[in-house]
Order: structure tokens, then sequence, then C-alpha cells
């Protein structure tokens, strides 16, 4: 069984849609990281050195497994729980893809964004994810003519894109862009996430 330590208005969300896509059974275990005492849960202190959340715990045949950090838990669950076609193989040619998405959101999505909320500049040449506006612009390309970032099959590189572009437009940071609008509206249009975002809003409650 997977356990999802969770939060209200954190990153543990997009972790919440990506375990409905999977559709394996999981159960929540709220963690109020704003809390110290919240934070001396064991097992969350084994799943989340940093005290952060999404952490997850997965109890496996080969031992319970803990692990932390939206991109790390969402490549586990996508290679894991296979079945669920969230990932291009090992061997597949659009692997290398896969992980070069897998990483934008951490890499590049999340740092721009803070840039933008902070209202700072940073020198293009000398920021590992370049600045907001190229990573707007990076993204509607890898997504002209698609609906996914990898074509026709939605993977677990679209619960961390999608999440994140979700996110720039709740949050009025998203420039006009007609390619990630309808991207946003793809992937609100999932069952799974439709379920998962019901679910979290009843967490909060």
């Amino acid at each position: 069984m997977i356990t999802l330590f969770w939060c209200p208005q954190t990153r543990a969300s997009r972790t919440l849609w990506l375990l409905e896509e999977i559709g394996r059974p999981f159960q929540v275990r709220t963690i109020d990281i704003r809390d110290p005492e919240a934070k001396k849960d064991p097992d969350f202190v084994k799943a989340s050195p940093m005290g952060k959340v999404p952490a997850i715990m997965d109890a496996t045949l080969g031992g319970t497994i803990y692990l932390a950090d939206s991109a790390p838990i969402a490549l586990y669950l996508a290679d894991r729980y296979s079945a669920a076609h969230l990932a291009p193989g090992i061997d597949h040619p659009l692997r290398a893809q896969f992980l070069y998405w897998m990483n934008y959101t951490p890499g590049v999505i999340e740092p721009a964004m803070m840039e933008r909320f902070m209202g700072i500049e940073v020198p293009r040449s000398s920021s590992g994810w370049g600045i907001f506006d190229t990573m707007i612009e990076v993204l509607e390309n890898g997504l002209k003519d698609k609906d996914w970032l990898l074509g026709d099959d939605f993977t677990a590189a679209d619960v961390l894109v999608g999440s994140s572009v979700y996110f720039m437009k709740k949050f009025g940071i998203l420039p006009e862009s007609p390619v990630l609008e309808a991207y946003v509206e793809r992937c609100l249009e999932r069952p799974a996430y439709q379920k998962a975002l019901a679910r979290d809003s009843e967490l909060k409650d």
C-alpha cells in the first residue's frame, strides 16, 4: 500500500493526481509541514529528511520504500507501476525526452516561477533555468501541434508540467498562450485530475 504524506496548498497535490492516474489503492496521511511537532512522525522523517511534501511510503515485498520530492516520486511510481503506461520503457526511443521533461518542473519551471514572483532579473547565460520567458517559449515549442509532451501518449511528465502550468495560471503569472491554455484544459479534463482536485479540496476541510 502506498502512503502519501500530504499537506494543503503544497506540491503534494500533483502526487495525488499521479496516484489517481495509476489507479492503485493508496492512503493519505496529513502532515502539517508548518507545525514542527507534526513533522516528528517517524515515517515522514524517513521519507522526507527536509520535512517537505510530497513524500511517500510504499510497502513492497522487498521492503518499505521511503521517498520525497515530486520528480523522484513521479519517476519511481511511473516505473514501478508500469501497467499504468505513464513512462516509456528504459530502451524506448522517447525515454530520453521523457527524462528531460520529468526534470523540467523542478529544474526550470519552479526556479523561473520564483524569479517572476520575486520580481528579480537573472542573467540568461548563467542561470540554470535561463529566464522565465525562455522557460515559457521552450514549453510552448515542446507542446506545439501535440496533445502531450511526448505526443499522443500522456505520461507522468505531463502530471508534473501540467500541474505547474495550472499553478501559473491560477496565480496569474501565465502569459497569454493558446498552446498552454489548451494544454491546461486537456489536463483538467482528465478524470484522474478531477478526482485529485476534489480529494485535495475534501482533505483541506
